[in-house]
């Protein structure tokens, strides 16, 4: 994901006052609407965030930092300072650390969750975008934009023990722990990459037909399911089994971002024409749109929390940056 500067959106209550589009679900949990605003403010552009559920903390990459949100309060609590370019954020409860993908100087950070001190750099690939947490074998993946390839780092010693090489620039990936995989988009490929866990190795490539330039993907892994958000406006459901696309449904515009709530079989695609589509997983060969949830036009990365069911989507520059916040 490459951040992008936002320009001055509406104030507070203009989210607030969003209409609605809505399907009704078909025996899942309630529609989606707006609950309230986090306000951040601050230069700097963002792309993605990450939620600790058990915290209640929200992570927010913010050009030059990440800002910390406390989700009791809806207040921002701290920073995670000098990280240039910062993409996205990954986490080690049990570690008591985290690491952030800085992409305009090749090295993730290391920092701790208690303070936020920044403990270490490592270098990685040109251009870190993605970072995932990969716990079968306690590693931390950074996805190298320009460097085409994935950086593996041992999360316990802080060190980097293999680089895979990918056919083409990487964009998301998700860690499938049964499986001992990990699954990444190449973007410029229209393909899927599936690495092995244990060797470090690609050992399958998927075509994602009719899917074009997949940005965001999100694991069912209880089904064998991957779904990917693609730039022609799909989003894909995918059997990790066979690699093989079993469903597709219309999304909106300008997708980067994908989750999945195993709690309520929903899968999420943000979509910077502001917009948020929800779609339901009737069952592992069938998803079916319920609902497409009005934002703000440029909230594109999203991050959920899985036992709130709450959704969060940064939007806004400067005194306007905020995180929107929605629920069922």
């Amino acid at each position: 994901m490459k951040p992008i500067p936002m320009p001055i959106r509406s104030p507070l209550l203009a989210c607030l006052a969003t209409a609605l589009i809505v399907v009704p679900f078909a025996g899942t949990a309630a529609e989606y609407h707006a609950l309230k605003e986090i306000p951040i403010g601050g230069a700097g552009s963002f792309d993605y965030l990450t939620v600790d559920s058990d915290a209640q903390r929200l992570y927010v990459s913010h050009g030059t930092r990440v800002v910390v949100v406390d989700l009791a309060k809806d207040a921002v609590v701290g920073e995670i300072a000098d990280t240039p370019g910062v993409h996205g954020i990954a986490l080690v409860p049990g570690l008591k650390i985290g690491f952030t993908a800085n992409g305009r100087e090749a090295k993730a950070s290391v920092f701790e969750l208690d303070t936020l001190r920044t403990k270490s750099k490592i270098t990685t690939g040109a251009n870190p975008d993605a970072i995932i947490y990969e716990p079968g074998q306690r590693e931390i993946y950074t996805f190298n934009g320009r460097g085409n390839d994935a950086t593996v780092i041992d999360a316990a010693k802080a060190a980097v023990v293999a680089t895979i090489p990918l056919s083409g620039k990487p964009e998301t990936g998700v860690a499938d722990t049964q499986a001992g995989r990990v699954y990444v988009n190449i973007e410029d490929k229209n393909q899927i990459q599936v690495i092995d866990t244990k060797s470090h190795k690609v050992i399958a490539t998927w075509p994602i037909a009719p899917g074009e330039e997949a940005s965001g993907m999100a694991l069912d892994a209880a089904h064998h399911r991957v779904f990917i958000g693609c730039h022609n406006k799909l989003m894909a459901m995918l059997d990790t089994t066979t690699g093989k696309v079993v469903a597709t449904v219309p999304i909106g515009d300008g997708v980067d971002a994908n989750a999945f709530d195993e709690g309520t079989q929903l899968a999420f695609s943000s979509n910077d024409e502001g917009t948020v589509t929800i779609a339901h997983e009737d069952s592992p060969d069938k998803l079916t749109v319920v609902q497409t949830l009005k934002t703000q036009k440029g909230a594109r990365t999203m991050a959920l929390d899985p036992k709130t069911h709450r959704i969060y989507l940064p939007v806004g520059s400067g005194a306007t940056f905020r995180v929107l916040v929605y629920g069922p």
